[in-house]
């Protein structure tokens, strides 16, 4: 059966879905798009530049924040084409080979950015609980080992993902619910048994997401039984307040991601307009909101950035 869908005269291709109710050459969202794309663009960018260039911010920290940035660039830049393509260009269709390309990188820079969190959430946890170990402890060859492991873990088990679906059978509707592919959205459309691809996929979310978010929990509940034994109320809130970008990194990551699992799994009643914001929402949100979350509430981005300002403007005066 999955032969005969790939070796007719036409090759298989899945029709990509804009906004449901809406006409897919819809320019006013198409613009507001693009801007998100430029704004996520220009945010991460200049964060790994700043990064790179000012030798102040060499740190564990800092070096966390910018493997959140490549993740970022990594998957908004997986959904860029064929989002401008159904917006812009009026292009529904995707072939086969190209959507689980697509499918691939989403979900592997999905599991890449939960892993720099959990890093970044190690970072807090030993700079709050353990600081006299800070700099001994977190040194340039752990933070090496532990990107190659997170960009590692993110590439090996999302690939059995993609293995497993390209040889699905697809004989059913082949319209998906968004304008980028998903594996559980190219999932109802398979007509076989998918028990085997269902179960990895859910074990592969929990050693994944699941760890993750239980680990940097765990992180969390040990910073703030640390912060708790601290006398000063002053001395408190200034040491809270070095976790609060990363608390709302994960947040903003998280709370699309686990709504978009619920609802795939159990809102099938919901209107397709739920899922398409949800998953643009998990895939668009964070990689624009993380750089004007840490540049917002970092000094030492905040105080670049105003150096960098502060230039401009006599150069611009003369």
């Amino acid at each position: 059966m999955s032969s005969s869908n790939r070796t007719g005269s036409s090759p298989l291709t899945f029709i990509l879905t804009g906004i449901p109710g809406l006409l897919t050459s819809s320019y006013w969202m198409a613009l507001p798009l693009c801007c998100l794309y430029l704004l996520m663009l220009l945010g991460n960018c200049t964060l790994l530049w700043m990064i790179k260039t000012d030798h102040s911010l060499h740190t564990p920290m800092y070096y966390f924040l910018s493997m959140l940035a490549v993740a970022d660039l990594g998957l908004s830049l997986s959904t860029l084409p064929t989002m401008l393509a159904v917006f812009w260009f009026e292009s529904t269709s995707l072939r086969f080979e190209a959507c689980i390309v697509q499918m691939y990188f989403i979900h592997s820079f999905s599991a890449i950015e939960s892993g720099v969190l959990v890093a970044m959430a190690f970072d807090r946890f030993v700079a709050i609980c353990y600081p006299l170990r800070y700099t001994s402890v977190l040194t340039s060859s752990l933070i090496m080992k532990a990107a190659g492991v997170i960009f590692m873990r993110g590439i090996c088990v999302v690939l059995p993902v993609a293995v497993l679906i390209k040889k699905m059978p697809f004989c059913r509707s082949r319209v998906l619910s968004h304008s980028f592919c998903l594996h559980q959205d190219m999932l109802r459309l398979v007509c076989g048994d998918i028990k085997i691809n269902s179960l990895y996929g859910l074990t592969a979310v929990i050693l994944t997401k699941g760890l993750d978010s239980l680990t940097i929990l765990l992180s969390y509940t040990m910073i703030l039984r640390t912060i708790l034994t601290i006398v000063s109320q002053e001395t408190q809130s200034k040491t809270f307040s070095t976790c609060i970008s990363h608390l709302c990194a994960v947040l903003i990551f998280y709370i699309p991601l686990i709504s978009l699992s619920i609802i795939h799994r159990f809102g099938k009643h919901l209107p397709p307009l739920t899922h398409t914001l949800l998953a643009d929402a998990y895939l668009l949100v964070p990689p624009v909101l993380n750089p004007l979350v840490y540049s917002w509430k970092t000094k030492q981005i905040r105080k670049r950035i105003l150096v960098l300002l502060c230039r401009r403007g006599p150069q611009q005066q003369v």
